[in-house]
């Protein structure tokens, strides 16, 4: 599957798009400078040679949102003024957010919950046009990139359409160990970004990089 990645030179959305070109999609390496997303594609290509080589194109943001389905990458800060700017580019497509707008207070982190509850519910509520999903809000970023060692978690899939949820599942399954699972609507986005400060104050506190895992599924 073709994949615009927003942001893709950030420790997030570059782990992400090596995986997925790992695993055989071609992904569109998005950056706001084209400069920018050359070099860190040619990094990739370096330490990672022909799993991902010729699979990631680099391009800048706008470029990257010619893919039908487009995973917002960009830190949380940064996903509503993105998403203003390339609103009509971004109309009929798949938007993935990532994104857990959080603050760290001493040893743990605490979420800060826009208007519309969410930064997933802020974000389709600017893209009216498209079909807004989330995942991979509890994956720790520096997991993505380091293709080789299997990633092992439960990704919570959120969306109001069902036929977008199915393929951002289907994107997230062929990822080996990684299981998508379907968590409901949008509305759902609070719990789900709010869990991830919870996550990461665990991790920090207790000194390891946990992720989700639901048994008896």
């Amino acid at each position: 599957m073709r994949i615009g990645i927003l942001g893709a030179t950030g420790p997030a959305g570059g782990g992400l798009a090596a995986r997925l070109a790992s695993v055989g999609h071609e992904v569109l390496f998005g950056s706001r400078a084209v400069d920018k997303a050359r070099g860190a594609v040619d990094e990739l290509e370096k330490e990672w040679g022909d799993r991902v080589a010729g699979r990631l194109i680099a391009c800048d943001n706008a470029w990257a949102c010619d893919a039908p389905v487009v995973i917002l990458a960009v830190h949380a800060e940064s996903a509503i003024p993105t998403v203003q700017e390339h609103a009509d580019r971004l109309a009929g497509k798949i938007v993935v957010s990532m994104a857990n707008n959080l603050v760290k207070h001493g040893n743990e982190f605490n979420a800060v919950l826009p208007p519309h509850g969410s930064v997933a519910a802020e974000i389709q509520a600017l893209l009216w046009r498209s079909r807004v999903c989330t995942a991979f809000h509890l994956v720790p970023a520096a997991e993505f990139g380091e293709i080789d060692h299997e990633m092992s978690s439960d990704v919570i899939v959120l969306g109001d359409d069902d036929e977008a949820k199915s393929t951002v599942m289907e994107i997230t399954s062929s990822i080996p160990r990684l299981r998508p699972l379907d968590g409901g609507s949008l509305r759902n986005a609070v719990g789900m970004e709010t869990f991830a400060a919870v996550l990461l104050t665990v991790n920090i506190r207790h000194k390891m990089r946990a992720s989700l895992r639901l048994t008896s599924v």
